[in-house]
């Protein structure tokens, strides 16, 4: 399994990862499954599926917050319309629809969202979650935390989960 961490740098839309397996440094966007390069140049490559969660892509840590109320019922930059009671959350650069694996690395406890929208937009900080999403982790009081991104191309999901 290739696993990758980020190195956040300010507010760039792009970050490095690094290969655990090969140890290159590789810079770009946010790779996803299907804008993967070739695993032969030692850059990223994706897994078996896990848990009916799609192909995992990648892993990465960083700090995670969540929306205000106010957004509630606004449009998302995918064109839906959000509701912070499901399971959702905003990444700079994955694919819309992409499955995360969110781990609060304080509690231990997890969330599954799907990517629906665009941010956030403090330095920092690799997403934001729906405040259903929060609760799950345990977020709401703390309001940040360290978590661990477990990104998945979302190919074989329903629903999202909790555990």
């Amino acid at each position: 399994m290739v696993i990758m961490l980020a190195q956040l740098t300010g507010c760039q839309t792009s970050s490095t990862y690094t290969s655990l397996q090969s140890g290159i440094p590789v810079t770009g966007l946010s790779p996803a499954c299907d804008q993967t390069p070739d695993p032969k140049d030692n850059e990223l490559s994706c897994d078996e599926n896990a848990e009916d969660l799609g192909t995992l892509c990648m892993v990465i840590e960083g700090k995670a917050s969540y929306y205000a109320d106010r957004f509630h019922g606004r449009l998302t930059a995918n064109g839906e319309r959000f509701n912070m009671h499901e399971m959702t959350a905003a990444h700079k650069s994955l694919p819309f629809g992409s499955m995360v694996r969110v781990t609060n690395l304080t509690n231990g406890k997890k969330v599954v969202v799907r990517i629906n929208d665009r941010g956030p937009y403090i330095k920092g900080r690799i997403i934001d979650l729906s405040k259903g999403a929060a609760k799950e982790i345990g977020l709401i009081k703390k309001g940040v935390s360290k978590v661990k991104l477990e990104v998945y191309d979302g190919s074989d999901t329903g629903e999202s989960q909790t555990s």
